[in-house]
């Protein structure tokens, strides 16, 4: 059906199908019976629903408000993804609705066990209200280092691993009418941040990935997750997370250039470890990599073809840090406002006064003309 009506499959996201090019490209988003529609052009668009009202029987729910939970909210400042009501479900199951809210959803520097031994608790109980919170880190990656932290502990959890959980809870009703802001840009470029702990966990020792994707000042990806091997060293824990950031953005760039009809194009790599940009560099480092399972090695290949372009920032500008670690309460809050994470309840309602302030101003202005 999609190739008779002019589509190709994207080979990057096979959920993805495109058609046209330049302005009159169109991209349609699939998910078993529901379809996302968007283009440069409202015509094709037109022209597309038809042909499809024509052959199937569908339903035109107009501009895109609600998608697998996700609430979208589309203005001309930009486009607002939240899941609120969701989050208010997950608390009344928990039966922590109109608790006390948290300003962080860790404590930091907090270290749990699986040994802990401390009595256990309803394992049932416990993997159901992380299994709700795992699915609202889809638009709140200021969550996904502690959803991810407390999932580790499912198979015999504890009044400790409980307390934990209670804690997100409580920063989640805190936070309830927060999500994750996108700014309207005609040019963006795709910028990676990728940082890493070092033996984090204290029962493996291993270390934790933190992944952030940019496309201009609009975070599109994140990841949290703990490695599988364990790091000797600071250098190989974030030499390890670069290669993993690196396949991530791989694909995205090839995906990004397929949905712009245009060529793939070097993305850039932040880091704020010297040793592990310059292993990534330099092969002549044996004595720190031969140890280094090969496949980790994928971030020196993509250096030397530029496919990556790696760059050095401070350890204040690693907006990943913010997925590797529980951080205090004022550097949380500053690197959750960077990555776009802001109360979109607030947002609405200065949109909505400076839209009042410019009718004013036209008012007036007319007025004087008058």
């Amino acid at each position: 059906m999609s190739t008779r009506l002019g589509f190709q499959r994207s080979t990057s996201e096979h959920a993805v199908y495109l058609c046209g090019a330049g302005d009159r490209r169109l991209v349609v988003g699939v998910y078993v019976d529901d379809l996302i529609i968007t283009g440069g052009n409202q015509v094709d668009i037109d022209a597309f629903k038809s042909e499809m009202h024509s052959t199937f029987k569908m339903s035109d729910l107009g501009l895109l408000h609600y998608y697998l939970g996700l609430k979208v909210s589309q203005t001309e400042a930009g486009i607002t993804i939240s899941q609120s009501a969701y989050a208010a479900k997950i608390l009344e199951n928990a039966r922590l609705a109109g608790c006390n809210p948290s300003h962080t959803p860790m404590e930091p520097r907090l270290k749990l066990s699986k040994l802990s031994s401390a009595p256990a608790v309803d394992p049932t109980h416990y993997r159901s209200i992380v299994g709700s919170l795992r699915y609202l880190v889809n638009s709140r990656p200021d969550l996904a280092y502690s959803v991810g932290y407390i999932s580790r502990f499912m198979e015999n959890p504890t009044t400790e691993h409980l307390a934990a959980v209670k804690r997100v809870l409580r920063y989640v009703a805190g936070t309830l009418h927060y999500g994750s802001h996108y700014k309207r840009k005609k040019e963006a470029q795709l910028a990676g941040y990728s940082d890493s702990d070092l033996a984090g966990d204290v029962d493996t020792r291993k270390s934790t990935t933190g992944v952030l994707f940019f496309l201009g000042s609009n975070v599109i990806t994140w990841q949290s997750q703990k490695q599988r091997v364990v790091a000797l060293s600071s250098c190989e824990a974030e030499y390890i997370a670069a290669t993993t950031t690196a396949c991530q953005g791989v694909w995205l760039a090839r995906l990004l250039a397929e949905l712009k009809g245009e060529k793939t194009s070097a993305i850039s790599l932040k880091m704020d470890n010297q040793s592990a940009i310059a292993l990534s560099r330099n092969r002549v480092f044996h004595d720190r990599s031969k140890h280094i399972d090969v496949r980790f090695h994928y971030i020196r290949e993509c250096v030397e073809e530029n496919r990556v372009q790696l760059q050095s920032i401070g350890t204040l500008e690693q907006l990943a840090d913010i997925l590797t670690k529980a951080l205090g309460r004022e550097q949380f809050c500053n690197l959750r406002s960077r990555i776009g994470v802001h109360n979109f309840a607030c947002l609405l309602s200065v949109q909505m006064h400076a839209r009042r302030l410019q009718a004013v101003d036209a008012a007036r202005k007319s007025e004087v003309m008058a």
